[in-house]
């Protein structure tokens, strides 16, 4: 088993410090959250939380992900990033092949790709991307990067996206991972079926493991079911050495963790006591449970 630290909701300028003490600490990864923008009012209810409201406010720090996980990747030497997850839906994909491919070039191939559709219209809309079919949008806009990260000379001539040869250089000597976000029926088939992995956001043990198991039917459905296929999770009711031995009993490879929740620290607080809670996780879990 894996452990990631994610970043979520801290301020910016501990970045580059949280991410030398996870790497030092034995961490796999540090996860970048997506947010472009807060707006006053949003027409659609959020989706992971019970009464569908947002839990940060319009002050709430939010870094680009790939202009951060440049920034992490240039102070350290072996930790991985990767965003959970990007909202795909209210970009361009050809300009998000363009930051993608700098970011894994700049940072070793230390870079991977987690990708949802998003839900907020108001992203959609203000970004200039049509809310409207949006999940087959995003279909064409996955095709359309990994055909562009993967080098060379490429076109495309899809419903949505259409273009004639192009090809950027330098292409990432190692093949970007994408990591597949969302918890409906449709999000999980397309991380069955074009997924290096696949990353949850809050959810119950009983809820995982259910989600664990379909992803393993849609795989095998899909001729996928022995090629390897992460599975990041952010499980809020198993904890400790033994909760997190459960959690990779029902496949989690991955635990996405902030370790100063645990210790009562908020995410406006000092840096010095997050990376002292960092190394006391280490200590007490990673050092028993990681991989």
């Amino acid at each position: 088993m894996k452990f990631s630290l994610s970043v979520a909701m801290n301020p910016l300028e501990q970045f580059t410090e949280l991410a030398r003490t996870a790497e030092e600490c034995g961490f796999s990864s540090v996860v970048l959250p997506d947010s472009l923008f807060y707006s006053e009012s949003v027409s659609a209810e959020y989706p992971y939380t019970p009464d569908g409201s947002r839990f940060w406010t319009a002050d709430t720090p939010w870094a680009d992900p790939l202009v951060a996980a440049a920034a992490m990747g240039a102070v350290t030497n072996e930790i991985e990033f990767y965003t959970s997850v990007m909202k795909l839906g209210s970009r361009n994909p050809v300009l998000l092949a363009r930051q993608v491919g700098s970011v894994a070039v700049l940072t070793g191939n230390r870079f991977g790709l987690g990708l949802g559709v998003g839900w907020s219209p108001e992203e959609f809309e203000w970004c200039g991307a049509p809310y409207a079919q949006r999940g087959k949008r995003v279909d064409e806009a996955i095709d359309v990067l990994r055909l562009i990260l993967d080098g060379g000379m490429v076109e495309y001539h899809g419903k949505f996206f259409n273009f004639d040869k192009l090809q950027m250089s330098p292409a990432p000597s190692r093949r970007v991972p994408f990591y597949i976000g969302g918890h409906t029926e449709v999000a999980l088939r397309r991380a069955a079926r074009v997924g290096d992995g696949w990353s949850s956001a809050m959810m119950k043990f009983e809820d995982l493991r259910t989600t664990i198991e379909r992803l393993r039917e849609l795989r095998a459905e899909y001729g996928r079911a022995d090629e390897p296929f992460e599975i990041q999770a952010v499980c809020i009711d198993r904890f400790g050495v033994d909760g997190y031995r459960e959690q990779a009993e029902i496949g989690v490879t991955d635990v996405v963790t902030q370790p100063w929740v645990f210790e009562g620290i908020g995410f406006g607080d000092a840096l010095e006591p997050k990376k002292d809670a960092i190394k006391k996780f280490a200590d007490e879990i990673i050092a028993k449970v990681g991989s």
